[in-house]
């Protein structure tokens, strides 16, 4: 903002000097600001050579007096001058100066407009474009910090109202997140030391059985046989709760809720071919999408918009980079997207994995990621009713999104 002031008061300043330039440049004239005298300088010339002067060419002079009894007798603006040793009266009138001041005025008026709307533009500039911006500065910084707790205020703002929204909600996505993922750490360690303490009893009986084994406490076979069975016993209750601690370990870190609607095949291509066809090229990777017949899809567009640019960056950073492609194709009341990327260097065996959280392949070595994209994607598809599968062919990889139709 303190960039702007300057500017602002720059402007100003470069007003002013205009407005003092165009004055003085319009108040200065030739004839020391009354042409009239140059009327009177001819005239007088023209008596002083011809005894006589003509007042037929003449703009401001309107009548010449010999001076005599009624000389000063005249309601007329007058210059007098002495030419051959008489005096001579001449009237004139000022309508000159008058018209002058009147392209003062005019100009004025003009510079006046001019300056009026310049400073209209920038007072409205700085106080419904910089202001609510400047409230923002903050706002990244803060959350960066971790402080959500101070919302941002809503605004009614026509330039960044719906940004300023989009910012408050994701405070309260961001705090949001980061409650359940408090609560689900501590629900998962509370079952862990649950879990833990269940299985030390079963692990101390069998440490038991085992201690009196080894010392032959037992004699008999049968009483072996039944101890060996309550080892067993034991060791199955222990796995159970180890299998309990696996699926503990295995339960939903992110959430997937989807906001089932319907939304044009147009304005989903719009989209992701507004995001990567300039990324695209500055990077030297060939994008092109074929052509489809628009339709209604069935789905959460802003999620459907997620899983396509999963399915993207998989293509950019597997990819050898020389072309991606968007196709489309029909089936089953369902419309098939398909990326398909060239240079796919994913082994066959790698396929059946590749939406596995966490998975990544031996091809995404120094390649960063987390190995949940292809993942997060499959988990969408199905909740919108959809599906998503991949397929390896002639050497290029295959992504195929599945939506149905209305």
């Amino acid at each position: 903002m303190k960039a702007f002031n300057r500017i602002f008061a720059a402007e100003l300043l470069v007003l002013a000097v205009l407005f003092a330039a165009a004055n003085i440049v319009l108040s200065e004239d030739s004839s020391g600001g009354r042409p009239y005298r140059v009327e009177i300088n001819r005239l007088v010339r023209q008596i002083e050579e011809y005894g006589h002067a003509d007042l037929s060419g003449c703009e401001y002079v309107t009548n010449i007096e010999r001076y005599g009894e009624n000389f000063y007798n005249t309601e007329s603006d007058y210059a007098i001058r002495e030419i051959n040793g008489e005096l001579y009266r001449f009237d004139y009138r000022a309508e000159a100066d008058s018209g002058r001041t009147r392209l003062i005025l005019t100009v004025n008026g003009i510079l006046g407009v001019m300056a009026v709307v310049i400073i209209s533009i920038m007072l409205y500039v700085k106080f419904a474009v910089l202001a609510p911006f400047e409230k923002l500065t903050d706002v990244p910084y803060e959350l960066s910090k971790g402080n959500l707790t101070v919302p941002v205020k809503e605004t009614k703002n026509r330039f960044f109202g719906r940004f300023i929204w989009g910012v408050d909600m994701l405070r309260e996505n961001i705090e949001q997140q980061k409650k359940r993922e408090l609560d689900l750490q501590r629900e998962k360690k509370m079952l862990l030391l649950s879990l833990s303490h269940d299985i030390k009893t079963p692990l101390s009986a069998i440490k038991l059985y085992s201690k009196a084994l080894s010392k032959g406490l037992y004699k008999s076979t049968e009483k072996q046989l039944e101890i060996a069975e309550s080892i067993n016993a034991k060791a199955d209750e222990i796995e159970n709760y180890v299998s309990q601690i696996v699926t503990a370990s295995r339960e939903e870190f992110l959430s997937f809720d989807v906001n089932m609607g319907e939304f044009y095949l147009s304005g989903l291509v719009t989209k992701i071919k507004g995001y990567y066809t300039e990324k695209l090229s500055l990077i030297g990777t060939d994008f092109s999408v074929s052509r489809y017949t628009d339709c209604i899809l069935n789905g959460d567009f802003d999620r459907s918009i997620e899983v396509l640019q999963n399915v993207m960056e998989n293509a950019v950073k597997y990819g050898n980079g020389k072309s991606i492609s968007l196709n489309f194709s029909e089936e089953d009341g369902c419309v098939l997207i398909t990326v398909r990327n060239s240079g796919c260097t994913l082994a066959d065996t790698d396929l059946p994995h590749v939406f596995e959280s966490f998975w990544r392949g031996v091809n995404a070595e120094n390649i960063p990621g987390s190995g949940l994209g292809l993942y997060i994607s499959r988990r969408l598809m199905r909740k919108m009713n959809g599906e998503i599968y991949a397929k390896i062919r002639d050497g290029h990889m295959d992504v195929t999104t599945v939506f149905t139709k209305v």
